[in-house]
């Protein structure tokens, strides 16, 4: 196969299609769901039903503990009608919650940690066919205990964090028992060996 590239990739290039008509049919406190009608010169006008964040990216947090693990948290998520293990994750409780901020609470109330060093790593389209959803990892390391949340919300009462050291981690990518998107990418970043600090 050729690796010779014949255009390089413009993600800012002009739209093939026009927006016509937006209205919002779901408004949350995290997302929104707009119905919005396009126009295509080769196929003409059609509808599809859009979601975006109303208060800022989602945040995951990779963490890594002074003996080398990383904090995992088991949830109980309702769409997939599963566990699963996911790094500390979530959103901002108000418009005003800047990330860094989010990261910081979200890693002590769910993992039980406060961090020396946060640093931003990436940040990614979560599922960019129906959704504007980001998702925005940090990096955190010089690990003390901190007080953890009684609970994480009714679907997942009693919040239960595990270890697992890098290698562990990214055996259970590769196996299938972490499934979740963001901690995917984080392990994975990790695992490829790229600078993150």
């Amino acid at each position: 196969m050729s690796k010779e590239t014949y255009r390089r990739f413009d993600p800012w290039r002009p739209a093939p299609v026009e927006e016509k008509s937006r209205r919002t049919v779901i408004d949350s406190h995290y997302f929104g769901v707009d119905h919005v009608t396009f126009s295509s010169p080769e196929s003409g006008p059609f509808e599809r039903d859009l979601l975006h964040e109303n208060i800022g990216d989602t945040i995951g947090v990779l963490a890594i503990t002074s003996d080398g693990r990383i904090p995992f948290i088991e949830q109980y998520r309702l769409p997939t009608h599963r566990w699963t293990l996911e790094i500390p994750c979530g959103h901002a409780k108000t418009p005003g919650e800047r990330p860094h901020d989010i990261a910081v609470r979200k890693l002590r109330d769910e993992a039980g940690y406060a961090a020396k060093r946060l640093t931003q790593f990436t940040r990614f389209i979560n599922t960019p066919s129906f959704s504007a959803q980001h998702t925005v990892l940090f990096y955190a390391t010089g690990l003390v205990p901190a007080p953890i949340a009684s609970e994480l919300g009714p679907e997942t009462p009693r919040p239960r964090v595990r270890l697992y050291t890098p290698a562990e981690a990214y055996h259970m990518v590769v196996n299938g028992t972490i499934v979740d998107a963001k901690s995917v990418i984080a392990v994975l970043r990790m695992h490829s060996g790229l600078a993150i600090e």
